[in-house]
């Protein structure tokens, strides 16, 4: 039987009304492995406990803890209609934030704060998991650190994951429901870990990979890849299917329902990955494939919190080595970065870290003079921008003739052309683009 992986964020499973409404989606005829996210708000709620734990904060985590401990009680109580069921989910909720509660007061390491956070995934699938069972359906529950780990680097340990989950899953041959925890993780050390931030839809990517899922399904509360971002431009539409590598893009660059990471292992194995709406599960969403379908302007995303690090230096004319030379150091720091430029005589660089931003500067200072600029945004125009296409670039600077550009980064991909400009003028580049492009 070909199996399903179906991956829920924090807003699907944000409170007991949802979570009650996604189980008409999992229980059909076919195999599913359900990966769920924290209940909406936990995760920064839990990292904000933290981080008064690591301050000496002490009587305030306790509060905060508190305070979450009755919330959590409330879902309980909503979720269940059974006194058993409550009773039984009272005791959980009062383990994990015990659990929590013995960290206050005492020494605290960022191992520590990884911990306390898992209590999200660790909740939301037990509660889940327990409420099926009083409804009388089938499932079983994998703990996700049973399997789920990163290398050294932070990377995930896609053997490991694949061999291990396999293993726990022929423990349950005729099982249907299969539920476990996004985000979490454990590391090469054993300790427990995370894929960071958006992890949950990388759990269900690698998950989907070491199975040979027939599909791997996103559900958010959006029906999918919208043509531009719907939070600050008007009449945007659906986009019904696009590529792995433009799906990419618009992750990498902006588009917030999905998490980058998370198309590469669907694209290396060539499983389809669909983003569906738990708002509106009746809606197609947005299909993901190894197969393109050129259109001359297919989305636009935006990506904020960008510097750009400008070197100059005469010693780059007619030299080799200098670029590999700049780019050692943001190696050294372990930095990603977006988009390059370069001429004679000068490299632009932008990143989107800025942790390491003053040591990087003084590093390249050795090798010429260095300039700084912050407060900027990436726009990237997802569409058929292949060599041997004519006529896409003069509609785009037409569009932001009113916008200054600081950067333009094109011939790299035959799917994207990517611009650099103020933060304060994105909402119009959007705005200006949507218009001229898509003609609205």
């Amino acid at each position: 039987m070909a199996t399903v992986v179906m991956k829920f964020g924090g807003t699907s499973v944000g409170s007991p009304d949802k979570m009650k409404s996604i189980i008409p989606l999992i229980t059909g005829d076919e195999k599913v492995v359900v990966v769920l996210s924290a209940l909406s708000g936990t995760t920064n709620s839990l990292l904000e406990i933290s981080e008064l734990i690591r301050s000496a904060g002490t009587q305030e985590a306790i509060n905060r803890n508190e305070a979450l401990r009755s919330k959590y009680k409330q879902v309980v109580y909503d979720l269940f209609s059974t006194d058993e069921f409550r009773n039984e989910g009272y005791d959980l909720i009062n383990s994990h934030f015990d659990y929590i509660g013995e960290f206050i007061a005492k020494a605290f390491t960022k191992l520590h704060e990884k911990a306390i956070v898992a209590r999200g995934e660790l909740l939301s699938t037990a509660l889940f998991h327990n409420l099926l069972r009083e409804r009388g359906i089938s499932s079983v529950l994998l703990p996700a650190l049973n399997f789920m780990r990163i290398d050294k680097d932070g990377e995930p340990d896609v053997f490991y994951i694949g061999e291990n989950f396999k293993r726990e899953l022929s423990q349950y041959p005729d099982e249907n429901i299969i539920i476990t925890q996004g985000f979490i993780c454990r590391n090469a050390f054993g300790d427990i870990d995370n894929l960071k931030r958006g992890g949950s839809d990388f759990t269900a990517s690698l998950i989907g990979a070491a199975i040979n899922a027939s599909e791997i399904q996103i559900w958010t509360d959006i029906n999918g890849f919208h043509n531009n971002d719907p939070r600050y431009v008007s009449n945007t539409k659906v986009l019904r299917q696009i590529s792995f590598d433009e799906a990419a893009e618009l992750a990498y660059f902006g588009a917030k329902i999905l998490h980058p990471s998370s198309v590469n292992p669907a694209k290396e194995n060539n499983i389809p990955v669909r983003l569906k709406n738990t708002l509106n599960p009746d809606d197609e969403g947005t299909l993901i494939t190894a197969e393109t379908i050129w259109e001359d302007y297919k989305a636009v995303a935006a990506k904020d919190g960008i510097s750009v690090i400008r070197i100059k230096s005469d010693r780059m004319l007619m030299a080799y080595g200098f670029i590999r030379k700049v780019f050692e150091i943001f190696e050294a720091y372990k930095t990603p970065v977006d988009m390059v430029t370069t001429s004679e005589v000068s490299v632009s660089i932008t990143i989107d870290n800025q942790q390491y931003l003053k040591q990087i500067e003084e590093h390249l200072k050795e090798h010429g003079s260095v300039e700084v600029e912050n407060d900027l945004s990436i726009i990237c125009i997802v569409g058929d921008f292949r060599t041997e296409r004519t006529g896409s670039a003069p509609e785009i600077f037409e569009a932001l003739d009113t916008i200054h550009l600081k950067m333009i980064s094109y011939g790299a991909s035959p799917h994207s052309l990517s611009i650099l400009i103020d933060s304060k003028d994105k909402i119009q580049a959007l705005n200006l683009l949507n218009q001229y492009l898509f003609k609205q």
